[in-house]
């Protein structure tokens, strides 16, 4: 046994060593919860040492970065790659100039289809067909995900099977696996048990061993003893090289070295509360009225941003425990971290696979979910994912919009430089912001309102001082909160103007 293991057992240079150039690439990692930062920061090092390799395909499913240097921004070098299919991608701007200036390919598809579409690779099947997409900018039809114009080949086409349509998403060869545990036994099987979460490791290694391929497991640790067999994540049979990585090149994520709390279960008797009440802005309002929208025993998913905060106030008021919160890497139950280790829960109930969590999203299991939203127009379409030049891409925002019961946007009415007060439960708008981010047409279609409206999402757009509801007709104003004065500080603002009929008071008690 302790041959097997000895035989995988290389350095990180070494392990970069082994890609050649030309070839495809999956890495695994949500934000810096189990990315392989030892493994990507070696492959920069060895092209910009003698630049090899080059021309690779990066394929991944969630953001990996921390907006600067970390996680994929590492391989965000021209001549290193030549193409990219990545899910989110604001977190390695590196990424975003390469296909801004048209020196990658690039393409743009839901996180929870990338890491699905592995699975089928690892299967055999032609690829990933799923109604997730349909009608977006992921659409064929409205550019097949496609970021740049040097982003020529089709990667995914819009089909017809029964009376349905659907987007098939297409199967090719993947070479090398880059995937994340936290130690290896002596059969060479891979445990994830110090990990905030499993992600989609045994997916990226079924894949690329199928395609003939390589997979690198970068671990922290190596074990005497073969672990439980119902606890390995990737069998020792999928893996060819093994990583111990330096400690500084293995935190939990990229804000915390280790923290039990993301793989434990809460301690009996402990109060889950983690954070100091939230100070009275724009976000606390916004998540406070939100908040209002759960119902209790819900599944819910909150997403990046002003969402966050809606966990925030819920453990403030100690209502919590009415829901269940859940994240798309896989934490199920427990509060969900934010910053930099988001994708962690604190105290989760259970984690499961990242692919698997998105086959229950997928399939309609969440009841809410609240999500930001950039640019909302006219007909209740909300942009997230480009801006000009800046590309950050969709995630899993996609898989999650187009699925959710109910569904609800949190969004400022307005960007750049508003600041707002609350004096006796009335809003105060003390200085506008500069940017409209109501307008007649989102720059690309994230959230496609005539699809959600096709399958009869309850839909709700929120902000610090006007609520909105969809239907047929566009938005509605439904809400506008106490002291503001709906012409000139909601209307005013909005490039469109949506239909007002009954206008309702927001909830006082969240201006308090």
């Amino acid at each position: 046994m302790k041959s097997m293991l000895d035989s995988k057992l290389c350095s990180a240079e070494d392990a970069a060593d082994i890609i050649e150039d030309g070839q495809t690439v999956a890495c695994g990692g949500f934000v810096g919860i189990s990315h392989p930062e030892a493994l990507t920061s070696a492959i920069k090092e060895r092209f910009l040492h003698n630049g090899s390799p080059r021309n690779l395909t990066l394929v991944y499913a969630a953001g990996q970065g921390d907006g600067k240097t970390r996680g994929l921004n590492h391989l965000a070098h021209k001549g290193l790659l030549k193409r990219v299919v990545g899910g989110h991608w604001g977190l390695a701007p590196g990424l975003g100039r390469l296909a801004s200036e048209n020196l990658i390919e690039a393409y743009n598809f839901p996180q929870g289809v990338i890491c699905q579409l592995l699975r089928d690779i690892a299967a055999g099947r032609p690829g990933c067909i799923t109604h997730i997409g349909l009608d977006t900018f992921i659409d064929p039809k409205n550019g097949g995900g496609r970021l740049n114009s040097c982003s020529r080949e089709s990667l995914v086409e819009r089909i017809r099977l029964g009376e349905k349509e659907w987007l098939w998403y297409k199967s090719f060869p993947v070479h090398i696996g880059l995937i994340r545990g936290t130690a290896a036994d002596p059969f060479s099987n891979i445990v994830t048990y110090d990990e905030a979460i499993i992600g989609e490791v045994l997916p990226i290694a079924q894949a690329v061993h199928n395609c003939g391929g390589r997979v690198i497991a970068q671990v922290k640790k190596l074990l005497k003893k073969p672990v439980p067999p119902q606890s390995v994540k990737v069998p020792g049979i999928l893996v060819d090289h093994i990583v111990v990585a330096d400690p500084d090149k293995h935190h939990q994520t990229f804000a915390e070295k280790y923290n039990n709390g993301y793989f434990s279960p809460a301690p009996e008797g402990i109060s889950l509360k983690t954070t100091d009440p939230m100070e009275m802005g724009p976000r606390r309002i916004i998540a406070a009225r939100a908040l209002k929208e759960i119902g209790e025993g819900a599944i819910a998913n909150l997403g990046i941003g002003i969402p966050e905060d809606i966990g925030r106030v819920a453990e403030e008021y100690g209502l919590l425990d009415k829901f269940i919160l859940t994240l798309e890497s896989g934490p199920i139950g427990g509060v969900p971290a934010g910053g930099w280790s988001f994708g962690a829960s604190l105290y989760p109930q259970a984690i499961i696979d990242q692919p698997a969590q998105f086959d229950f999203y997928d399939g309609r299991g969440l009841d809410f979910a609240a999500l930001g939203a950039a640019e909302i127009d006219s007909c209740g379409n909300v942009n997230v994912s480009k801006f000009g030049d800046k590309v950050p891409g969709v995630g899993g925002f996609v898989n999650i919009t187009q699925t959710a019961k109910k569904l609800v946007f949190c969004s400022t009415m307005t960007a750049g430089g508003l600041k707002i007060s609350c004096t006796k439960n009335n809003l105060v708008i003390e200085n506008e912001g500069s940017i409209n981010k109501f307008v007649k047409d989102v720059e690309q279609v994230s959230f496609s309102a005539p699809h959600s409206l096709g399958i009869g999402q309850e839909v709700i757009y929120i902000t610090e001082r006007a609520v909105f509801r969809l239907n047929r007709n566009g938005l509605e104003l439904i809400e506008a909160a106490p002291g503001i004065d709906i012409e000139s500080q909601i209307l005013g603002v909005m490039d469109f103007k949506p239909i007002v009929r009954d206008v309702k008071l927001m909830p006082k008690e969240i201006f308090r």
